[in-house]
């Protein structure tokens, strides 16, 4: 009798927990779906960008890394986020060739603090995007800081060129 009454127990433990797993592998997948940021919201995202100065492009032109990580945002904003989606050795790398080849005119310490701010946003935003539990509003800030970080970065490397470009006569 305990027997029966053992492998009754087990068999109903077994088609419980299957119908568990199911059930949990259907939450997950909602919340992927739930998670789509669209290129109207990212166009609806409110902060400053400033562009490189012409100038500023001429330093940039051969700095591949940097048209690389343009080229990021740029999908980013028409709402292509696959470029985070479990790739951290891609993102790392990408970041770490961006701070090592800094062409020679923008090298300075407030372009590499404002490369390190950046690299710091987009570790976070790229962290955030794959987590399951994001929201579309955590989402949504990340990306605005993200964004913010790389529009202070062209600003800093628009001061610095236009810092080197001024003739200042000292008396």
């Amino acid at each position: 009798m305990s027997r029966l009454f053992f492998s009754a127990l087990c068999l109903t433990f077994v088609l419980f927990s299957c119908k568990n797993s199911n059930e949990n592998e259907g939450n997950l997948t909602t919340k992927k779906d739930n998670q789509e940021i669209t290129e109207k919201d990212i166009s609806n995202i409110d902060y400053i960008e400033f562009l490189l100065d012409e100038k500023t492009e001429k330093h940039t032109n051969n700095w591949l890394e940097y048209k690389q990580i343009q080229e990021i945002i740029s999908n980013i904003k028409k709402g292509d986020l696959t470029f985070l989606y479990d790739n951290r050795a891609v993102v790392d790398s990408t970041l770490t060739e961006l701070k090592l080849y800094i062409p020679e005119p923008l090298n300075s310490p407030s372009i590499s603090a404002r490369i390190n701010a950046f690299e710091t946003k987009m570790l976070k935003l790229e962290s955030i995007y794959n987590l399951n539990t994001t929201k579309n509003d955590e989402l949504l800030e990340a990306l605005k800081d993200f964004f913010i970080a790389f529009s202070n970065l062209n600003l800093q490397m628009n001061k610095k060129v236009e810092f080197d470009n001024l003739d200042i006569q000292k008396p």
